[in-house]
Parts: structure tokens; sequence; C-alpha cells
């Protein structure tokens, strides 16, 4: 069984910087794509940014330049360094990964349950 865990959400003031963490666990044989979306209440989930099993990386307009994006491979982690947070940066955020178990096994889409990101003076 393979998890997304996911850690580094919390509350912050405009300005300010937060760390996001994404940790697969379980029997993992290789990680393709992994990601961060994020979803507002009230708002479509957006793609904040993703990074490829070769470091290349996406982002969202809103954050590029504020927002960055990085793996680990040794550790199966992701992280998202946010810096000059704004308000409307407010939204729980999910880390996705395309992640295979085995050398044969198919490419298997896995979420994290989330963490709220929460920017308010």
């Amino acid at each position: 069984q393979v998890q997304l865990v996911e850690s580094g959400g919390g509350l912050v003031q405009p300005g300010g910087s937060l760390r996001l963490s994404c940790a697969a666990v379980g029997s993992i044989f290789a990680i393709n794509t992994m990601a961060w979306y994020r979803q507002a209440p009230g708002k479509r989930r957006e793609l904040v940014a993703d990074i490829f099993d070769d470091f290349r990386t996406n982002y969202g307009d809103s954050v590029k330049g504020r927002f960055t994006i990085s793996r680990d491979n040794a550790k199966n982690t992701m992280y998202l360094q946010m810096n000059s947070l704004k308000p409307e940066d407010t939204a729980v955020y999910y880390c996705t990964a395309q992640i295979r178990r085995t050398r044969l096994s198919d490419v298997g889409a896995y979420y994290g349950q989330g963490t709220q990101v929460t920017v308010t003076s």
C-alpha cells in the first residue's frame, strides 16, 4: 500500500513563508510526476506546480517567482517552498504523485489528504 503524507501547513501573515512536504510511503519502485494542487472555498482546484522525474518544473501563473517546488528522490519526498505569501494563497493544498509500485506494475495516481494554508493578518 502507498500513501502520500503531507505536512507543513498552517497560519502565516502576508509576506511570510511556509514549506510543505509530501512524503510517499510504502512499497515504491519509482515515482514519475509529482505535483501540488490547491483549492480555496468556492473555487476550482488549480495546479500550483509540478515536477517531473528529471526535475523539470512547471508553475501556475499566480505563484511564479514566489513558490519553489523540489523533490528528493532518495526520500520519495516532494517540497513546496512558499515565500511572499498573500491572502489569496489561502487554500487546502494537496499533493499528487504518479507511482509505480513494482518494476512491472502500471503507474497509479495517488493523492495526499490535504493540508490547510491560511494567510491572514
